[in-house]
């Protein structure tokens, strides 16, 4: 089977290495974003998907706008794919495009459709505090994720997982869900499935405004605000920018999803759920562990941190580093 592959981000690498894994497809080319500059030299630097393409020897097509180059068009037709296969490429197919395949194009999205529709499915399942995430094939139509859909893929959330972790699970569940659902497709063994569109909901682009922690909210809203957007998130202490890159939040119906290692903590309970204080105030620092902030509602451990301009450290390294006491607030 000839196919094309789309796709840009780490999130796509796992699918296009399994299509390049089976005996039964031959990867005519990849099409991905155009290199990017990055650091203080402004250098180019391909996607990870280019990587992979150029390791293998692939031809890559990297059009500014794929449906406006009529030089790439030309040479997605002269392909004479069976099937575009699409991940997270970062740019809208045509109609004219999504015609040319005699199977379509296959897109692999990283939700349980017609939930989370849009650019960043994973991030915001884990803002919204989703139990359970997954990946859908669909065939691609002219909207937003709104295909029908020919199969999906599940995995559990667990309460330390973060959009890193659970983007590269769900990355390698797509790409076995999608070489499945390839051959699947051609034999006719699965039918296409429209979507509801009355139970969509929506993943938009992540906004800098998005990455600010507004310590009113509640302990888990703030744990996964900062899991989901990871890592990104930030507040102001001492009118300096911090990054928390980990958290905790601290109760009884937390307790069985953390491991051994938090014991110590859990021990303290007793004590700790007696303190109070303003919202974003350090109301306790425990030795080893870090410190711990009232939110809107429930205590938050802050267990990894990145102050400006340095490397992440645990949050017990981060008191120490700050000197940090009891009674100081992010604001």
């Amino acid at each position: 089977m000839k196919i094309v592959f789309f796709g840009t981000p780490e999130f796509a690498v796992p699918t296009l290495e399994a299509l390049l894994q089976h005996p039964e497809v031959d990867v005519a080319a990849v099409v991905t974003q155009p290199d990017k500059p990055k650091g203080r030299g402004k250098k180019l630097i391909p996607s990870p998907v280019k990587e992979v393409a150029t390791r293998n020897d692939l031809p890559v097509l990297q059009p500014k706008r794929v449906k406006k180059d009529q030089e790439a068009l030309q040479q997605l037709r002269d392909f004479n794919a069976d099937a575009f296969i699409v991940t997270a490429y970062g740019q809208i197919l045509s109609t004219e495009i999504l015609e040319m395949p005699r199977l379509g194009c296959i897109n692999v999205h990283g939700s349980i459709l017609p939930q989370y529709r849009g650019a960043a499915p994973i991030q915001w399942s884990l803002y919204y505090g989703e139990a359970e995430v997954g990946v859908t094939t669909m065939l691609m139509d002219a909207g937003m994720d709104t295909g029908a859909m020919l199969e999906t893929a599940t995995t559990p959330v667990a309460l330390l997982d973060n959009a890193e972790t659970v983007g590269g699970r769900l990355a390698q569940i797509g790409g076995e869900l999608l070489v499945q659902t390839l051959f699947r497709w051609e034999k006719g063994e699965i039918e296409a499935t429209p979507q509801d569109d009355s139970l969509a909901t929506y993943a938009p682009l992540i906004q800098k405004r998005d990455y600010v922690l507004d310590w009113s909210k509640s302990a888990i809203a703030l744990h996964n605000q900062i899991r989901g957007f990871y890592p990104n998130c930030m507040t102001p202490l001492r009118e300096e920018k911090i990054k928390i890159l980990e958290t905790i939040p601290l109760g009884e119906e937390y307790w069985s999803q953390l491991s051994d290692q938090y014991k110590p903590l859990i021990q303290q309970w007793d004590n700790l759920s007696a303190k109070t204080g303003e919202a974003g105030e350090i109301v306790a620092i425990v030795k080893k562990f870090g410190a711990i902030a009232q939110t809107g509602t429930g205590l938050l451990l802050l267990s990894k941190v990145q102050r400006s301009g340095k490397r992440p450290q645990s949050g017990w390294d981060f008191v120490n580093g700050m000197r940090l006491v009891q009674g100081e607030t992010f604001r």
